[in-house]
């Protein structure tokens, strides 16, 4: 039933639909990307924060 469907979409309307589909995939695309990132950028930011706290006197952490 998917690949018939498919089928006729592309026969119907052709190029529009392999265009929402492409741009569909390259928006997931890009989500991975900027969750790879930001993963990577919070990781960083727990690193910093603990060798902050590390550092600071015992009566400074709250």
């Amino acid at each position: 039933m998917g690949t018939d469907l498919l089928l006729r979409l592309i026969s119907d309307d052709g190029p529009w639909v392999l265009l929402v589909f492409y741009l569909l995939y390259r928006d997931v695309q890009k989500d991975a990307a900027t969750r790879t990132a930001l993963d990577k950028n919070t990781a960083i930011l727990i690193e910093m924060t603990t060798l902050v706290r590390d550092r600071l006197p015992r009566g400074y952490v709250s």
